[in-house]
């Protein structure tokens, strides 16, 4: 970069490379600013301020050189466009059945396919990147905007994360959302599942990414299959299903076990389009019309049929009963024993994603709704008969600007929280607690994209990890300031 050259803008991309993303580095004066993320989007910038514009100059100079070290080429901003995101489509037709007893309709905008539910709350997360928390009326308590659309919202114990298509995993725990997993470039995420902070991504190309709660990617397979719309994690295996069935990895509380002859396969009837999981059983969605539970040893022990694709499943706790989402907009109910107990229409799309809880079953659908379906028994019954009162619609709020996850709150307060530093190790920044009554020879897991090395923060709280071994950060996150 010479003295005249105020800016640098760079990109690692081919037609044969997965990898499709920019570096900029700019100089004005002392200042120098650096812009990186992937091409198509706006990035993230951060400035840093040398002691003068030569120092600024040769800073700039030093990180170019290290990113052209990497592959990283001279280019013309603008020329490659954004790289494709796979979007779940579904041509939903319309169900002939009789409406389902449909309590409320939250309608969150677009196409939704993140849903969660707990005693508390309902959240939905949509194509457009927005999450909404709702109450179990369907009134929204809390709202974000995130930078692109949401794959899926996951829980791990008492933290609750959004996939996208940024390639990024936020933690939704606290008041602004956090980056807790920067997913490798190349990985067209499906689906995410995170068991004890390991992360579990499965992509288009049938490839499971497994990476550790310093989000560092230790494993990383391909299945016989491709289009992995499932991956689901316990405290022992990952377990991946794709177009030719489910694959299953073992050794997941000790990565270095895991192999190529760790695993077993079961071929389903049909790609799998959806999967869900109890203590015991995992339960598929197939093209061919079924679901199929699947017994965590690989044998198929119930297939229970439906009329069209199903593009979701769930079960009440324990798989008493199933339930089942087509591309006809239909849900359905089945006994564990395999009886069809009944057929309905949603009335709002074809469910994307779906969770029963507390005897209802909540659907996320093509329309963008967010619907809350009376399972009770008398319910059904009503809606059969065609008395079941009108379900009421709710629209969501307008958009609010994109959360920045990088923005921090400034206190001097350590009386209500846990204060814990970043320091280097090697070449690692890591987080470690400071305050009394913790071991301070364990990592914390803590928002990479927040680590400045020397910082103290002061944390909503501090939580062992199930499994011992390290901390993890929950809730909200300040910058002290001494």
């Amino acid at each position: 970069m010479s003295e005249t050259t105020n800016k640098r803008y760079l990109e690692l991309s081919s037609d044969t490379d997965t990898a499709h993303k920019f570096y900029e580095v700019s100089v004005d004066g002392c200042d120098m600013t650096i812009r990186y993320g992937r091409i198509g989007t706006d990035g993230t910038k951060s400035t840093k301020t040398l002691a003068t514009p030569e120092k600024a100059q040769a800073e700039a100079t030093k990180k170019v050189k290290a990113k052209e070290k990497k592959g990283y080429a001279q280019a013309v901003q603008g020329v490659r466009k954004k790289r494709a995101i796979t979007r779940r489509t579904i041509t939903s037709n319309n169900s002939t059945a009789k409406h389902a007893p449909t309590l409320w309709k939250f309608k969150s905008g677009t196409n939704a396919f993140g849903i969660f539910i707990d005693a508390q709350s309902c959240w939905v997360g949509n194509e457009k990147g927005n999450i909404f928390k709702l109450n179990h009326e369907g009134e929204v308590q809390e709202q974000f905007k995130l930078g692109d659309g949401v794959k899926c919202i996951v829980s791990d114990e008492d933290w609750l994360y959004a996939g996208c298509d940024d390639g990024k995993v936020y933690d939704l725990t606290g008041k602004i959302p956090r980056v807790a997993y920067d997913i490798e470039e190349g990985v067209d995420i499906y689906w995410i599942d995170i068991y004890n902070g390991l992360l579990g991504v499965s992509d288009a190309d049938g490839n499971v990414l497994i990476a550790n709660y310093e989000d560092e990617g230790i494993s990383k397979y391909k299945s016989k299959g491709d289009s992995g719309w499932m991956i689901r994690c316990d405290k022992e295996r990952v377990y991946h299903g794709h177009s030719k069935g489910v694959t299953v990895y073992d050794g997941w509380e000790d990565p270095e076990k895991m192999s190529d002859d760790d695993v077993w396969d079961c071929k389903t009837d049909g790609n799998i389009l959806f999967g869900w999981q109890e203590e015991q059983m995992l339960y598929v969605g197939t093209a061919k019309n079924k679901v199929q539970a699947i017994s965590k040893q690989g044998v198929i022990q119930k297939t229970y049929s439906c009329d069209a694709s199903v593009f979701s499943c769930a079960t009440s706790l324990g798989g008493e009963y199933i339930f089942a989402g087509d591309n006809y907009s239909s849900v359905y109910c089945f006994k564990e024993t395999g009886e069809r107990l009944w057929k309905l229409a949603t009335g709002c799309g074809s469910a994307y994603s779906m969770q029963y809880f507390d005897n209802k079953l909540y659907i996320v659908t093509t329309t963008g709704a967010m619907a809350c379906i009376d399972a009770s028994e008398e319910a059904i019954k009503q809606a059969n008969e065609g008395t079941f009162k009108k379900a009421k619609d709710i629209k969501a709020p307008k958009d609010v600007k994109i959360a920045t996850s990088t923005e921090l709150e400034i206190t001097r307060n350590v009386d209500r929280g846990v204060v814990v530093q970043c320091t280097k190790e090697g070449s690692k920044l890591r987080m470690h607690v400071i305050s009394d009554g913790y071991d301070k020879s364990w990592n914390v897991q803590f928002p990479q994209n927040l680590r400045i090395e020397g910082a103290m923060y002061v944390v909503a709280e501090i939580k062992e990890s199930s499994t011992g071994g390290f901390y993890r950060a929950f809730g909200d996150i300040k910058k002290l300031e001494e």
